[in-house]
């Protein structure tokens, strides 16, 4: 099995449909969605029913704040955000938005925990910034790997022998040995809305009878997503976001 893990969607249709041909290309058969189908840009409706079609075929989707705050299930968001939040709900009907607001927060299968944002408080948000919040993570989860999303930067931890997790970052299309005698928590980038610098769209793929995990950043038109978040009136600081991955 070749498992596809985009997470960070953020209505970006582009990145998106970049990211599954792409994983189709690598041989990918199976897709989790790790959360925040919707924000940011301007596509919600069409990346919602792309993913609801992954799901009916099987693929695992779970529920982020961007979601959650769309369906009406949250009220801190705040600012540029919550305008945007705003905007999407208009965008969506009723099945669309049922359909987020059903998202579970995490999902388990075998030796893999999937959740958007952390193990241990998956519906507060939290960020995994660091290795000690890493590990509260890992030990909530019970799993040999984590997968997530929500901070918009590729990372890999482990929990070395030491019991001490270590942080390691993934360079695109080099597959990283993770053996199941450790425990490894991976934030596999933001497919939508890069944040580290580079604007090509993230994701990785996950091969468990290989033990290997690639991460992977693929170019994508992200001048048409942008001239579609200005069209629509959306706030520029997320069309310049996009156009620097800044």
């Amino acid at each position: 099995m070749k498992l596809a893990l985009l997470a960070d969607l953020h209505s970006n249709l582009e990145a998106v449909e970049a990211c599954i041909e792409h994983a189709h290309g690598e041989g990918a058969d199976r897709f989790a969605f790790l959360g925040d189908l919707v924000g940011y840009n301007a596509d919600p409706a069409a990346v919602v029913d792309l993913i609801r079609a992954y799901a009916k075929e099987g693929a695992i989707v779970v529920k982020g704040n961007h979601d959650a705050a769309t369906a009406g299930e949250l009220s801190h968001m705040a600012g540029a955000a919550a305008d945007v939040v705003a905007w999407t709900r208009r965008q969506l009907n009723a099945d669309q938005l049922t359909f987020l607001a059903e998202l579970p927060p995490t999902a388990r299968e075998g030796d893999m925990f999937f959740v958007h944002a952390n193990a241990h408080s998956p519906e507060r948000w939290g960020y995994i910034h660091d290795g000690w919040r890493a590990a509260v993570s890992m030990d909530a989860a019970q799993a040999t790997y984590v997968f997530g999303g929500h901070v918009h930067t590729p990372m890999l931890y482990y929990m070395g022998a030491d019991q001490r997790p270590q942080p390691f970052e993934p360079a695109s299309g080099v597959p990283i040995p993770v053996p199941r005698h450790r425990r490894w928590l991976s934030i596999v980038g933001a497919c939508g809305q890069p944040r580290d610098g580079n604007p090509a769209a993230c994701y990785a793929v996950f091969e468990p009878d290989r033990e290997l995990l690639t991460y992977w950043r693929v170019p994508y038109d992200y001048d048409s997503a942008a001239r579609k978040l200005r069209a629509a009136g959306l706030p520029e600081e997320f069309a310049r976001r996009l156009e620097t991955g800044a």
